[in-house]
C-alpha cells in the first residue's frame, strides 16, 4: 500500500464515519451479535489514534470516549492478529482494518452471574459480562488464565477471536466467594465449578 493510500484510509476513518459504516454493516443482524470477522479479508489497512486503556477505558486523540454506545459498537468489530506476546489489534470491516492500540487486553469483565441450566439443574454455569456487553461462559472454550501486566499478576478469561478480558477486582472478590481457595507450595489456587467441570487459576507467590 502506498503512503497516499494509507493516509486516505486513516483520514476517512473518523469516529463518526466509522461508526456509521459499522451500523450499516450491522443493520441486517438482530441484537448485539458479533459479525463474522474471521470471514472478512479486507485489503486496505489504516491506523487510528485510538487506545484501549488497561482499565478498560477507550480514548481517541487524547480524550476519553464518553459515549458508551459508541464504545459498544466499536467493540463488536475488534480483531486481533499476532501472538499473545506480540499482538496487534484492529477495528475490522469488510473493506478495511484499522489498527488501534491496546495497553493490556481489549475487554474488561465487570459482572459475573451463576446461571442455573434447565437441562442440567445441578450444574450451574458461571457467566461473565464485559463492560461492552459480551456474555462469556466459563467453559473449555473460555478458560481462566493468569497473566502479567507491568509486573502485576492478573486474572483473565478468553472472550472471542483470541482476545482476553481482564477480570475486575470486584468480580474477582465475587469469584472467591463462589469458589474454593487452596494453598500448595506457597502458591494460591482458586477453583470454580461451572457446567459440571472444575476450572482453576493459580497465583504464584
Amino acid at each position: 500500500m502506498s503512503h497516499s493510500e494509507q493516509q486516505a484510509v486513516t483520514v476517512s476513518s473518523s469516529l463518526d464515519s466509522l461508526s456509521e459504516f459499522i451500523k450499516q454493516e450491522s443493520s441486517d443482524r438482530r441484537g448485539r451479535s458479533i459479525p463474522p470477522l474471521d470471514k472478512w479479508h479486507p485489503e486496505r489497512q489504516g491506523e487510528m489514534d485510538m487506545v484501549i486503556k488497561a482499565n478498560g477505558e477507550w480514548w481517541h486523540e487524547g480524550g476519553k470516549i464518553s459515549r458508551q454506545s459508541l464504545v459498544d459498537l466499536f467493540a463488536t468489530v475488534l480483531w486481533r492478529e499476532g501472538t499473545d506476546q506480540d499482538p496487534s489489534y484492529y477495528l475490522k470491516t469488510p473493506v478495511e482494518k484499522i489498527r488501534i492500540q491496546v495497553e493490556d487486553v481489549p475487554f474488561l469483565i465487570t459482572e459475573v452471574n451463576l446461571i442455573e441450566q434447565k437441562q442440567a439443574a445441578n450444574s450451574p454455569v458461571i457467566e461473565f459480562i464485559t463492560s461492552t456487553g459480551d456474555v462469556v461462559p466459563l467453559d473449555d472454550e473460555h478458560p481462566l488464565v493468569m497473566g502479567e501486566y507491568q509486573g502485576e499478576q492478573r486474572p483473565y478469561i478468553e472472550v472471542r477471536f483470541g482476545m482476553k478480558g481482564l477480570i475486575s477486582r470486584n468480580v474477582l472478590m465475587h469469584l472467591i466467594k463462589l469458589g474454593e481457595l487452596t494453598e500448595e507450595g506457597g502458591n494460591t489456587s482458586l477453583t470454580l465449578q461451572s457446567g459440571g467441570k472444575a476450572y482453576s487459576v493459580t497465583v504464584e507467590n
